[in-house]
């Protein structure tokens, strides 16, 4: 989960430059209407400042929010089944945008980790990424030695995936990390 404080921290830098530009932008307002006695110069900038303004509200307002897009996928957590398709571990990932599934060991770290699962000897150490990207959530195999697949919710085929091939998922498919059957809702 290290990813997320990145993620936070980029948003703070964010944050903080959208503060400068914002004292800079008043201080000079401040100067050019309060100290100046050029009339040309308080049109210029009163008509910069203006389109600034609208440039400001168009991205501000025009992109698309994060968090709503989020939602949209139905996607918020993965669920790891039994045998018998019972739920035996969860893992919330609403708000992630990349989750490296594998094992977990003293040199390497995963975000989903199967360590405790059924078949674990049949998982790699990094055996595969979910990755959010423009609304949408994708698995990818990245060099597993017993590969990994999915069950689309309305099919009864699973594919296996080629190696480093994102493929799109949605909330109701499985995911097999080897044996193992992680569940998208």
């Amino acid at each position: 989960m290290a990813k997320n404080g990145k993620s936070y921290q980029k948003s703070f830098r964010v944050k903080l430059i959208e503060l400068l530009i914002a004292c800079l932008s008043i201080g000079a307002l401040i100067y050019v209407f309060g100290y100046t006695d050029s009339n040309a110069l308080k049109i210029f900038t009163g008509i910069a400042f203006g389109l600034f303004l609208f440039g400001v509200f168009i991205v501000k307002v025009g992109a698309p929010d994060e968090t709503e897009e989020k939602k949209d996928t139905g996607i918020t957590k993965l669920v790891l089944l039994d045998e018998d398709g019972e739920s035996v571990k969860e893992w919330f990932i609403q708000g992630a945008t990349s989750l490296l599934i594998g094992k977990s060991t003293s040199q390497n770290e995963v975000d989903i980790d199967l360590s405790d699962a059924e078949y674990a000897a049949l998982i790699s150490k990094q055996h595969a990424v979910l990755n959010y990207a423009s609304g949408n959530w994708f698995i990818e195999d990245i060099h597993s030695r017993n590969g990994t697949g999915i069950k689309q919710a309305n099919s009864r085929d699973k594919n296996r995936l080629e190696i480093e091939q994102p493929y799109k998922v949605k909330a109701g498919d499985i995911i097999y990390i080897a044996n193992t059957r992680l569940l998208l809702k």
